[in-house]
Protein backbone atom coordinates (compact mmCIF):
# COMPACT_ATOMS: atom_id res chain seq x y z
CA UNK A 1 0.00 0.00 0.00
CA UNK A 2 1.28 3.46 -0.86
CA UNK A 3 0.50 6.06 1.75
CA UNK A 4 -0.17 9.37 0.05
CA UNK A 5 -0.60 12.39 2.27
CA UNK A 6 -2.84 14.22 -0.15
CA UNK A 7 -5.05 11.38 -1.35
CA UNK A 8 -7.98 12.05 0.99
CA UNK A 9 -7.78 15.78 0.37
CA UNK A 10 -7.52 15.84 -3.38
CA UNK A 11 -9.31 12.74 -4.57
CA UNK A 12 -12.37 14.90 -5.23
CA UNK A 13 -10.27 17.44 -7.13
CA UNK A 14 -11.37 20.69 -5.55
CA UNK A 15 -10.09 23.41 -3.24
CA UNK A 16 -12.68 24.05 -0.56
CA UNK A 17 -16.23 22.95 0.18
CA UNK A 18 -18.14 25.13 2.69
CA UNK A 19 -21.68 24.61 3.93
CA UNK A 20 -23.89 26.96 5.91
CA UNK A 21 -24.82 26.35 9.54
CA UNK A 22 -28.47 25.79 8.56
CA UNK A 23 -27.92 22.78 6.35
CA UNK A 24 -24.78 21.39 8.05
CA UNK A 25 -26.64 18.50 9.69
CA UNK A 26 -28.36 17.59 6.43
CA UNK A 27 -25.12 16.77 4.61
CA UNK A 28 -22.43 14.11 4.91
CA UNK A 29 -19.24 15.82 6.13
CA UNK A 30 -16.77 16.24 3.26
CA UNK A 31 -13.25 17.37 4.10
CA UNK A 32 -11.89 17.01 0.58
CA UNK A 33 -10.31 19.98 -1.15
CA UNK A 34 -12.03 21.02 -4.38
CA UNK A 35 -10.10 22.56 -7.27
CA UNK A 36 -12.34 24.90 -9.19
CA UNK A 37 -10.21 27.33 -11.19
CA UNK A 38 -6.82 27.92 -12.75
CA UNK A 39 -5.60 30.06 -9.85
CA UNK A 40 -6.18 27.22 -7.40
CA UNK A 41 -4.29 24.75 -9.59
CA UNK A 42 -1.30 27.06 -9.65
CA UNK A 43 -1.39 27.59 -5.89
CA UNK A 44 -1.66 23.87 -5.14
CA UNK A 45 1.57 23.18 -7.05
CA UNK A 46 3.46 25.00 -4.31
CA UNK A 47 2.84 21.81 -2.29
CA UNK A 48 4.16 19.67 -5.14
CA UNK A 49 7.79 19.67 -3.95
CA UNK A 50 9.08 17.14 -1.46
CA UNK A 51 8.90 18.34 2.11
CA UNK A 52 11.51 15.89 3.38
CA UNK A 53 15.16 15.47 2.50
CA UNK A 54 17.00 12.41 1.20
CA UNK A 55 20.38 13.71 2.42
CA UNK A 56 20.61 11.78 5.70
CA UNK A 57 19.52 8.42 4.24
CA UNK A 58 21.88 8.68 1.27
CA UNK A 59 24.90 10.20 3.03
CA UNK A 60 24.80 7.52 5.74
CA UNK A 61 24.72 4.94 2.94
CA UNK A 62 27.71 6.48 1.13
CA UNK A 63 31.46 6.91 1.70
CA UNK A 64 31.00 10.49 2.96
CA UNK A 65 30.32 9.35 6.55
CA UNK A 66 32.29 7.21 9.00
CA UNK A 67 31.40 5.57 12.31
CA UNK A 68 33.14 7.18 15.28
CA UNK A 69 32.78 3.98 17.29
CA UNK A 70 35.00 2.16 14.78
CA UNK A 71 38.80 2.39 15.17
CA UNK A 72 40.40 5.09 13.00
CA UNK A 73 43.82 4.75 11.34
CA UNK A 74 45.47 5.39 14.73
CA UNK A 75 43.27 2.88 16.53
CA UNK A 76 41.21 5.54 18.27
CA UNK A 77 37.48 5.03 18.71
CA UNK A 78 34.79 6.91 20.61
CA UNK A 79 31.82 5.74 22.60
CA UNK A 80 29.16 7.94 21.01
CA UNK A 81 25.45 7.32 20.54
CA UNK A 82 23.60 7.92 17.27
CA UNK A 83 21.11 10.76 17.08
CA UNK A 84 18.55 8.31 15.72
CA UNK A 85 18.56 4.50 16.00
CA UNK A 86 17.63 4.36 12.31
CA UNK A 87 21.08 5.84 11.56
CA UNK A 88 22.68 2.62 12.79
CA UNK A 89 20.58 0.58 10.38
CA UNK A 90 21.20 2.92 7.45
CA UNK A 91 24.97 2.96 7.96
CA UNK A 92 24.99 -0.85 8.05
CA UNK A 93 22.73 -1.04 4.95
CA UNK A 94 20.08 -2.89 6.92
CA UNK A 95 16.30 -2.66 6.59
CA UNK A 96 15.15 0.36 8.60
CA UNK A 97 12.61 -0.65 11.24
CA UNK A 98 13.54 1.74 14.04
CA UNK A 99 12.24 5.07 12.83
CA UNK A 100 9.73 6.96 10.69
CA UNK A 101 11.04 10.48 11.34
CA UNK A 102 11.87 13.24 8.91
CA UNK A 103 15.17 11.68 7.78
CA UNK A 104 14.24 8.08 7.10
CA UNK A 105 13.21 5.99 4.07
CA UNK A 106 9.62 6.36 5.28
CA UNK A 107 9.78 10.16 5.02
CA UNK A 108 11.30 10.05 1.52
CA UNK A 109 8.66 7.61 0.31
CA UNK A 110 5.74 9.57 1.76
CA UNK A 111 7.08 12.95 0.72
CA UNK A 112 7.75 11.95 -2.89
CA UNK A 113 4.44 10.16 -3.39
CA UNK A 114 2.60 13.06 -1.73
CA UNK A 115 4.20 15.45 -4.24
CA UNK A 116 3.27 13.10 -7.07
CA UNK A 117 -0.33 13.02 -5.80
CA UNK A 118 -0.45 16.82 -5.99
CA UNK A 119 0.87 16.74 -9.56
CA UNK A 120 -1.71 14.11 -10.54
CA UNK A 121 -4.58 16.08 -9.04
CA UNK A 122 -3.50 19.20 -10.92
CA UNK A 123 -3.03 17.36 -14.21
CA UNK A 124 -6.44 15.67 -14.02
CA UNK A 125 -8.24 18.92 -13.31
CA UNK A 126 -6.19 20.86 -15.87
CA UNK A 127 -7.19 18.39 -18.58
CA UNK A 128 -10.82 18.79 -17.57
CA UNK A 129 -10.55 22.59 -17.82
CA UNK A 130 -8.86 22.28 -21.22
CA UNK A 131 -11.51 19.89 -22.55
CA UNK A 132 -14.30 22.30 -21.53
CA UNK A 133 -12.26 25.46 -22.22
CA UNK A 134 -13.70 26.63 -18.90
CA UNK A 135 -13.29 26.36 -15.15
CA UNK A 136 -15.76 27.14 -12.36
CA UNK A 137 -15.44 30.84 -13.17
CA UNK A 138 -16.48 30.38 -16.78
CA UNK A 139 -14.76 30.33 -20.16
CA UNK A 140 -10.98 30.44 -20.02
CA UNK A 141 -9.34 33.63 -21.21
CA UNK A 142 -6.37 33.44 -23.57
CA UNK A 143 -4.02 34.17 -20.67
CA UNK A 144 -5.64 31.44 -18.57
CA UNK A 145 -5.20 28.96 -21.41
CA UNK A 146 -1.48 29.79 -21.58
CA UNK A 147 -1.16 29.65 -17.80
CA UNK A 148 -2.88 26.27 -17.76
CA UNK A 149 -0.28 24.88 -20.17
CA UNK A 150 2.51 26.19 -17.94
CA UNK A 151 0.84 24.64 -14.89
CA UNK A 152 0.67 21.28 -16.67
CA UNK A 153 4.34 21.61 -17.62
CA UNK A 154 5.37 22.13 -14.00
CA UNK A 155 3.16 19.26 -12.85
CA UNK A 156 4.74 16.88 -15.40
CA UNK A 157 8.21 17.90 -14.21
CA UNK A 158 7.23 17.41 -10.56
CA UNK A 159 5.87 13.94 -11.32
CA UNK A 160 8.94 12.92 -13.30
CA UNK A 161 11.43 14.29 -10.78
CA UNK A 162 9.93 12.68 -7.68
CA UNK A 163 9.67 9.29 -9.39
CA UNK A 164 13.34 9.73 -10.37
CA UNK A 165 14.32 10.31 -6.74
CA UNK A 166 12.31 7.28 -5.62
CA UNK A 167 14.08 5.08 -8.18
CA UNK A 168 17.52 6.30 -7.13
CA UNK A 169 16.80 5.61 -3.46
CA UNK A 170 14.71 2.43 -3.48
CA UNK A 171 15.78 0.60 -6.66
CA UNK A 172 18.96 -1.00 -7.91
CA UNK A 173 21.07 1.12 -10.26
CA UNK A 174 19.40 1.29 -13.66
CA UNK A 175 20.94 -1.24 -16.03
CA UNK A 176 19.48 0.02 -19.32
CA UNK A 177 16.35 -0.51 -21.41
CA UNK A 178 16.97 -4.23 -21.95
CA UNK A 179 18.46 -5.41 -18.66
CA UNK A 180 16.15 -2.99 -16.86
CA UNK A 181 13.22 -5.22 -17.82
CA UNK A 182 14.59 -7.75 -15.35
CA UNK A 183 14.97 -5.16 -12.57
CA UNK A 184 12.19 -4.46 -10.08
CA UNK A 185 10.72 -0.97 -10.39
CA UNK A 186 8.16 0.94 -8.34
CA UNK A 187 4.52 1.93 -8.89
CA UNK A 188 4.46 4.85 -11.33
CA UNK A 189 1.50 6.92 -10.20
CA UNK A 190 -0.37 8.72 -13.00
CA UNK A 191 -3.78 9.04 -11.35
CA UNK A 192 -5.08 10.24 -8.01
CA UNK A 193 -5.99 7.41 -5.67
CA UNK A 194 -9.64 7.07 -4.63
CA UNK A 195 -9.68 3.54 -3.20
CA UNK A 196 -9.04 2.40 0.35
CA UNK A 197 -5.95 0.20 0.81
CA UNK A 198 -5.19 -0.29 -2.90
CA UNK A 199 -2.60 -2.85 -3.95
CA UNK A 200 0.04 -1.99 -6.56
CA UNK A 201 2.39 -3.96 -8.75
CA UNK A 202 5.96 -2.68 -8.83
CA UNK A 203 6.59 -3.40 -12.50
CA UNK A 204 10.10 -3.23 -13.97
CA UNK A 205 12.70 -0.50 -13.91
CA UNK A 206 12.92 -0.09 -17.69
CA UNK A 207 9.23 0.82 -17.89
CA UNK A 208 9.62 3.06 -14.85
CA UNK A 209 12.44 5.06 -16.47
CA UNK A 210 10.51 5.23 -19.75
CA UNK A 211 7.56 6.74 -17.87
CA UNK A 212 9.87 9.31 -16.28
CA UNK A 213 11.18 10.29 -19.71
CA UNK A 214 7.67 10.61 -21.12
CA UNK A 215 6.66 13.02 -18.34
CA UNK A 216 9.96 14.84 -18.62
CA UNK A 217 9.53 15.50 -22.34
CA UNK A 218 5.90 16.55 -21.86
CA UNK A 219 7.00 19.01 -19.19
CA UNK A 220 9.85 20.43 -21.25
CA UNK A 221 7.42 21.39 -24.01
CA UNK A 222 5.21 23.40 -21.66
CA UNK A 223 7.29 24.94 -18.86
CA UNK A 224 7.83 28.68 -18.86
CA UNK A 225 9.14 31.27 -16.40
CA UNK A 226 6.38 33.73 -17.21
CA UNK A 227 4.05 33.01 -14.28
CA UNK A 228 6.48 32.56 -11.37
CA UNK A 229 7.01 35.27 -8.79
CA UNK A 230 10.15 33.46 -7.56
CA UNK A 231 11.25 31.07 -10.36
CA UNK A 232 13.92 29.33 -8.27
CA UNK A 233 11.24 27.67 -6.13
CA UNK A 234 9.68 25.99 -9.17
CA UNK A 235 10.58 23.89 -12.18
CA UNK A 236 11.50 26.89 -14.28
CA UNK A 237 13.03 26.51 -17.74
CA UNK A 238 16.66 26.24 -16.59
CA UNK A 239 15.80 23.83 -13.78
CA UNK A 240 13.83 21.66 -16.20
CA UNK A 241 16.71 21.53 -18.67
CA UNK A 242 19.14 20.77 -15.84
CA UNK A 243 16.95 17.87 -14.69
CA UNK A 244 16.75 16.60 -18.27
CA UNK A 245 20.56 16.69 -18.44
CA UNK A 246 20.77 14.65 -15.23
CA UNK A 247 18.19 12.13 -16.41
CA UNK A 248 19.98 11.54 -19.72
CA UNK A 249 23.35 11.26 -17.99
CA UNK A 250 21.86 8.53 -15.78
CA UNK A 251 20.53 6.60 -18.81
CA UNK A 252 23.85 7.07 -20.64
CA UNK A 253 22.45 9.14 -23.49
CA UNK A 254 25.38 11.53 -23.43
CA UNK A 255 24.42 13.55 -26.50
CA UNK A 256 21.13 14.54 -24.92
CA UNK A 257 22.79 15.11 -21.54
CA UNK A 258 25.22 17.53 -23.16
CA UNK A 259 22.42 19.20 -25.16
CA UNK A 260 20.13 19.89 -22.21
CA UNK A 261 23.01 20.91 -19.94
CA UNK A 262 24.08 23.47 -22.55
CA UNK A 263 20.51 24.80 -22.78
CA UNK A 264 20.47 25.34 -19.03
CA UNK A 265 23.96 26.82 -18.81
CA UNK A 266 23.61 29.33 -21.62
CA UNK A 267 26.51 31.09 -23.31
CA UNK A 268 28.41 32.24 -20.22
CA UNK A 269 27.91 29.95 -17.21
CA UNK A 270 30.95 31.44 -15.45
CA UNK A 271 29.01 34.68 -14.97
CA UNK A 272 26.32 32.91 -12.91
CA UNK A 273 28.33 30.69 -10.62
CA UNK A 274 28.18 30.58 -6.83
CA UNK A 275 29.75 33.68 -5.28
CA UNK A 276 29.97 32.14 -1.80
CA UNK A 277 33.75 31.90 -2.07
CA UNK A 278 34.16 35.65 -2.46
CA UNK A 279 31.94 36.70 0.44
CA UNK A 280 33.90 38.32 3.27
CA UNK A 281 30.90 39.19 5.43
CA UNK A 282 29.96 35.74 6.71
CA UNK A 283 30.36 35.44 10.46
CA UNK A 284 28.05 32.65 11.62
CA UNK A 285 26.99 29.26 10.36
CA UNK A 286 23.58 30.68 9.48
CA UNK A 287 25.30 33.39 7.41
CA UNK A 288 26.95 30.65 5.36
CA UNK A 289 23.66 28.81 4.82
CA UNK A 290 21.82 31.96 3.77
CA UNK A 291 24.60 32.98 1.39
CA UNK A 292 24.67 29.53 -0.20
CA UNK A 293 20.90 29.04 -0.52
CA UNK A 294 19.52 32.58 -0.70
CA UNK A 295 18.90 35.05 -3.50
CA UNK A 296 22.50 36.26 -3.33
CA UNK A 297 23.63 32.96 -4.90
CA UNK A 298 23.19 33.44 -8.66
CA UNK A 299 23.92 29.80 -9.52
CA UNK A 300 20.67 28.29 -8.21
CA UNK A 301 18.22 27.04 -10.83
CA UNK A 302 15.87 25.44 -8.30
CA UNK A 303 15.88 25.32 -4.51
CA UNK A 304 13.65 23.20 -2.26
CA UNK A 305 12.98 23.82 1.43
CA UNK A 306 12.81 20.53 3.34
CA UNK A 307 12.13 19.54 6.94
CA UNK A 308 15.23 17.83 8.28
CA UNK A 309 17.38 17.52 11.39
CA UNK A 310 20.32 16.14 9.39
CA UNK A 311 22.40 19.22 10.25
CA UNK A 312 22.26 18.22 13.93
CA UNK A 313 23.81 14.78 13.38
CA UNK A 314 27.55 15.62 13.35
CA UNK A 315 29.15 15.39 16.76
CA UNK A 316 27.49 12.05 17.48
CA UNK A 317 28.28 8.55 16.37
CA UNK A 318 28.46 9.37 12.66
CA UNK A 319 30.48 12.14 11.06
CA UNK A 320 32.51 13.28 8.08
CA UNK A 321 36.16 12.66 8.91
CA UNK A 322 39.25 10.71 7.81
CA UNK A 323 38.94 9.65 4.15
CA UNK A 324 35.36 10.90 4.03
CA UNK A 325 36.53 14.44 4.77
CA UNK A 326 39.67 14.09 2.63
CA UNK A 327 37.53 13.06 -0.33
CA UNK A 328 35.33 16.13 -0.02
CA UNK A 329 36.55 19.39 1.55
CA UNK A 330 39.63 18.43 3.57
CA UNK A 331 41.83 16.68 1.03
CA UNK A 332 44.07 17.38 -1.96
CA UNK A 333 43.14 17.76 -5.59
CA UNK A 334 44.80 17.92 -8.99
CA UNK A 335 45.83 21.56 -8.51
CA UNK A 336 45.95 22.02 -4.73
CA UNK A 337 47.50 20.35 -1.69
CA UNK A 338 45.60 19.49 1.51
CA UNK A 339 42.40 21.52 1.89
CA UNK A 340 41.37 23.84 -0.94
CA UNK A 341 41.63 27.45 0.29
CA UNK A 342 38.03 28.18 -0.66
CA UNK A 343 36.97 26.23 2.45
CA UNK A 344 39.03 28.32 4.86
CA UNK A 345 36.72 29.80 7.49
CA UNK A 346 33.80 27.67 6.28
CA UNK A 347 34.38 24.37 8.06
CA UNK A 348 32.67 23.83 11.43
CA UNK A 349 32.35 21.07 13.99
CA UNK A 350 30.06 20.15 16.86
CA UNK A 351 31.51 18.96 20.13
CA UNK A 352 34.98 17.91 19.01
CA UNK A 353 36.86 18.06 15.70
CA UNK A 354 37.80 14.40 16.22
CA UNK A 355 34.14 13.45 15.72
CA UNK A 356 33.97 14.96 12.24
CA UNK A 357 33.74 18.22 10.35
CA UNK A 358 31.03 19.90 8.32
CA UNK A 359 30.90 22.34 5.43
CA UNK A 360 28.08 24.26 7.04
CA UNK A 361 26.93 26.10 3.91
CA UNK A 362 25.76 22.69 2.61
CA UNK A 363 24.91 21.01 5.90
CA UNK A 364 23.44 23.83 7.95
CA UNK A 365 19.86 24.54 8.86
CA UNK A 366 17.53 27.52 8.78
CA UNK A 367 15.12 27.58 11.69
CA UNK A 368 11.55 28.78 11.23
CA UNK A 369 10.12 29.94 14.55
CA UNK A 370 6.46 29.36 15.20
CA UNK A 371 6.88 30.78 18.71
CA UNK A 372 10.08 32.71 19.41
CA UNK A 373 9.37 33.05 23.12
CA UNK A 374 8.98 29.30 23.48
CA UNK A 375 11.87 28.68 21.06
CA UNK A 376 9.90 26.23 18.96
CA UNK A 377 9.42 25.89 15.25
CA UNK A 378 10.55 23.92 12.19
CA UNK A 379 14.06 22.91 11.15
CA UNK A 380 14.63 23.52 7.44
CA UNK A 381 17.43 22.39 5.18
CA UNK A 382 17.60 24.00 1.76
CA UNK A 383 18.38 21.81 -1.23
CA UNK A 384 19.99 23.66 -4.12
CA UNK A 385 18.72 20.84 -6.29
CA UNK A 386 19.75 22.21 -9.67
CA UNK A 387 22.61 24.66 -10.04
CA UNK A 388 25.07 25.97 -12.60
CA UNK A 389 27.91 24.00 -11.00
CA UNK A 390 26.12 20.64 -10.88
CA UNK A 391 24.94 21.09 -14.46
CA UNK A 392 28.42 22.07 -15.62
CA UNK A 393 29.83 18.84 -14.17
CA UNK A 394 27.05 16.85 -15.83
CA UNK A 395 28.08 18.35 -19.15
CA UNK A 396 31.76 17.62 -18.47
CA UNK A 397 30.99 13.95 -17.81
CA UNK A 398 28.94 13.70 -20.99
CA UNK A 399 31.73 15.36 -22.99
CA UNK A 400 34.26 12.81 -21.76
CA UNK A 401 32.12 9.94 -23.05
CA UNK A 402 31.55 11.80 -26.31
CA UNK A 403 35.32 12.08 -26.86
CA UNK A 404 35.34 15.85 -26.29
CA UNK A 405 38.13 15.80 -23.72
CA UNK A 406 39.28 19.38 -24.33
CA UNK A 407 35.73 20.68 -23.81
CA UNK A 408 35.42 18.61 -20.63
CA UNK A 409 38.68 20.03 -19.27
CA UNK A 410 37.41 23.53 -20.05
CA UNK A 411 34.23 22.88 -18.05
CA UNK A 412 36.17 21.32 -15.17
CA UNK A 413 38.52 24.30 -15.19
CA UNK A 414 35.55 26.70 -15.14
CA UNK A 415 34.18 24.94 -12.05
CA UNK A 416 37.56 25.06 -10.33
CA UNK A 417 38.44 28.63 -11.35
CA UNK A 418 35.32 29.86 -9.57
CA UNK A 419 36.54 28.30 -6.31
CA UNK A 420 40.13 29.38 -6.92
CA UNK A 421 38.84 32.97 -7.04
CA UNK A 422 38.20 33.00 -3.29
CA UNK A 423 38.69 35.43 -0.42
CA UNK A 424 41.15 33.27 1.48
CA UNK A 425 43.49 32.32 -1.34
CA UNK A 426 46.56 31.48 0.72
CA UNK A 427 47.76 28.23 -0.91
CA UNK A 428 49.49 27.99 -4.26
CA UNK A 429 47.01 26.73 -6.86
CA UNK A 430 48.14 25.42 -10.23
CA UNK A 431 46.01 25.83 -13.38
CA UNK A 432 43.99 22.75 -14.26
CA UNK A 433 45.49 20.87 -17.21
CA UNK A 434 45.31 17.42 -18.76
CA UNK A 435 48.70 16.69 -17.25
CA UNK A 436 47.83 17.35 -13.62
CA UNK A 437 44.48 15.58 -13.99
CA UNK A 438 46.22 12.44 -15.26
CA UNK A 439 48.97 12.61 -12.63
CA UNK A 440 46.62 13.03 -9.68
CA UNK A 441 43.90 10.55 -10.62
CA UNK A 442 46.29 7.81 -11.75
CA UNK A 443 47.69 7.55 -8.22
CA UNK A 444 47.18 4.46 -6.08
CA UNK A 445 43.84 5.03 -4.30
CA UNK A 446 45.37 3.78 -1.03
CA UNK A 447 47.87 6.65 -1.05
CA UNK A 448 45.32 9.16 -2.32
CA UNK A 449 42.69 8.99 0.46
CA UNK A 450 40.70 6.63 -1.79
CA UNK A 451 39.57 9.64 -3.81
CA UNK A 452 39.96 7.81 -7.12
CA UNK A 453 38.22 4.50 -6.53
CA UNK A 454 37.76 1.93 -9.31
CA UNK A 455 34.66 2.51 -11.43
CA UNK A 456 32.43 -0.22 -12.86
CA UNK A 457 29.79 1.68 -14.81
CA UNK A 458 30.11 -0.71 -17.77
CA UNK A 459 29.21 -3.61 -15.49
CA UNK A 460 26.27 -1.75 -13.97
CA UNK A 461 24.92 -0.42 -17.28
CA UNK A 462 26.71 -1.87 -20.33
CA UNK A 463 26.97 0.41 -23.37
CA UNK A 464 28.55 -0.76 -26.61
CA UNK A 465 28.69 2.83 -27.85
CA UNK A 466 30.11 4.49 -24.73
CA UNK A 467 32.36 1.98 -22.98
CA UNK A 468 34.97 3.42 -20.64
CA UNK A 469 38.48 3.44 -22.08
CA UNK A 470 41.71 3.70 -20.03
CA UNK A 471 42.24 7.20 -21.42
CA UNK A 472 38.88 8.36 -20.01
CA UNK A 473 39.45 7.10 -16.49
CA UNK A 474 41.41 10.00 -14.91
CA UNK A 475 38.95 12.53 -16.36
CA UNK A 476 35.94 10.60 -15.10
CA UNK A 477 37.65 10.35 -11.72
CA UNK A 478 38.11 14.12 -11.76
CA UNK A 479 34.43 14.73 -12.53
CA UNK A 480 33.34 12.39 -9.75
CA UNK A 481 35.75 14.01 -7.30
CA UNK A 482 34.47 17.50 -8.16
CA UNK A 483 30.84 16.29 -7.94
CA UNK A 484 31.59 14.78 -4.53
CA UNK A 485 33.01 18.09 -3.32
CA UNK A 486 30.17 20.12 -4.82
CA UNK A 487 27.43 18.01 -3.25
CA UNK A 488 29.04 17.10 0.09
CA UNK A 489 26.47 16.32 2.81
CA UNK A 490 23.50 16.46 0.39
CA UNK A 491 23.13 12.76 -0.54
CA UNK A 492 24.01 12.96 -4.23
CA UNK A 493 27.20 10.97 -3.72
CA UNK A 494 25.22 7.79 -3.03
CA UNK A 495 23.54 8.09 -6.43
CA UNK A 496 26.92 8.44 -8.15
CA UNK A 497 28.40 5.50 -6.27
CA UNK A 498 25.40 3.41 -7.25
CA UNK A 499 25.38 4.23 -10.97
CA UNK A 500 29.17 3.83 -11.27
CA UNK A 501 29.38 0.65 -9.20
CA UNK A 502 32.02 2.18 -6.90
CA UNK A 503 32.73 -0.12 -3.98
CA UNK A 504 32.03 1.25 -0.48
CA UNK A 505 33.26 -0.20 2.83
CA UNK A 506 31.81 0.76 6.21
CA UNK A 507 33.65 -0.07 9.42
CA UNK A 508 31.00 -0.50 12.10
CA UNK A 509 31.72 -0.54 15.80
CA UNK A 510 34.78 -2.28 17.19
CA UNK A 511 35.19 -5.00 14.57
CA UNK A 512 32.34 -5.28 12.07
CA UNK A 513 33.03 -4.52 8.38
CA UNK A 514 30.44 -4.38 5.58
CA UNK A 515 31.19 -3.74 1.89
CA UNK A 516 28.90 -2.87 -1.00
CA UNK A 517 30.24 -4.25 -4.27
CA UNK A 518 28.90 -4.24 -7.81
CA UNK A 519 25.61 -6.12 -7.92
CA UNK A 520 25.06 -6.11 -4.16
CA UNK A 521 21.30 -5.95 -3.65
CA UNK A 522 21.70 -3.56 -0.73
CA UNK A 523 22.28 -0.72 -3.20
CA UNK A 524 18.48 -0.56 -3.17
CA UNK A 525 17.38 0.96 0.13
CA UNK A 526 14.64 -1.19 1.62
CA UNK A 527 11.09 0.09 1.23
CA UNK A 528 9.64 1.51 4.45
CA UNK A 529 8.49 -1.17 6.84
CA UNK A 530 4.96 0.30 6.89
CA UNK A 531 4.73 -0.09 3.10
CA UNK A 532 5.82 -3.69 2.65
CA UNK A 533 4.13 -4.92 5.80
CA UNK A 534 0.90 -3.64 4.21
CA UNK A 535 1.43 -5.88 1.20
CA UNK A 536 3.79 -4.27 -1.31
CA UNK A 537 6.63 -6.42 -2.60
CA UNK A 538 9.76 -5.55 -0.62
CA UNK A 539 13.27 -5.34 -2.01
CA UNK A 540 15.14 -8.63 -2.13
CA UNK A 541 18.34 -7.64 -0.33
CA UNK A 542 21.44 -9.56 0.71
CA UNK A 543 21.24 -10.67 4.32
CA UNK A 544 23.28 -8.76 6.89
CA UNK A 545 23.83 -9.16 10.61
CA UNK A 546 21.45 -6.79 12.43
CA UNK A 547 22.97 -3.91 14.35
CA UNK A 548 22.58 -3.83 18.12
CA UNK A 549 20.45 -0.79 19.07
CA UNK A 550 22.85 1.10 21.23
CA UNK A 551 23.30 14.68 21.26
CA UNK A 552 24.23 17.54 19.61
CA UNK A 553 26.72 19.87 21.19
CA UNK A 554 27.61 23.46 20.32
CA UNK A 555 29.00 24.18 16.88
CA UNK A 556 32.49 25.60 16.44
CA UNK A 557 34.48 26.95 13.53
CA UNK A 558 37.21 24.45 12.72
CA UNK A 559 39.87 27.02 11.85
Amino acid sequence: MIKLKYVSMIAGLGLLALSSCNDYLDKVPDTRVYLENVDQLQKLLVDGYMGNDYAAVCELSSDNIVDNTAPDKNGNRYNLAPDELADNQLFAWEDVTLGTGSDTPYSIWNSCYASIAVANAVLEKAEEFEANNADKNGELSYDEQLRLKAIKGEAYMIRAYHHFILANVFCMPYAGPERGKEQVGLPYMKETETKVSPQYERGNLADFYAAIEKDLLAGLELVTDQYYEVPRYHFNVNASNAFAAQYYLWVRDYKKAEYYATLALGENPAANMNNLWRRDNLYTGEDHVRANSGITNPSIYMSIATYSTWSRRPGGRYGCKDNAASGTFRGPGPTWNSSHPCFQGMIFYRGSQEYGLMFFANWGELFEYTDKLAGIGYVHMMRNEFTVEKTLLIRAEAEIFLGKTAAAIADLKMWLDNRDNCVNKSNVIQPLTAGNIERFYNKDPKTNFEINKPMHIDEVFPSSEYSVTPEMVPYLQCVQHFRRIETAHKGDRFFDLKRYGIEVTHRIGASRVETLKVGDKRWAIQLPYEVWIAGMEKNDRDAVTPTEPTDTQSMHLAE
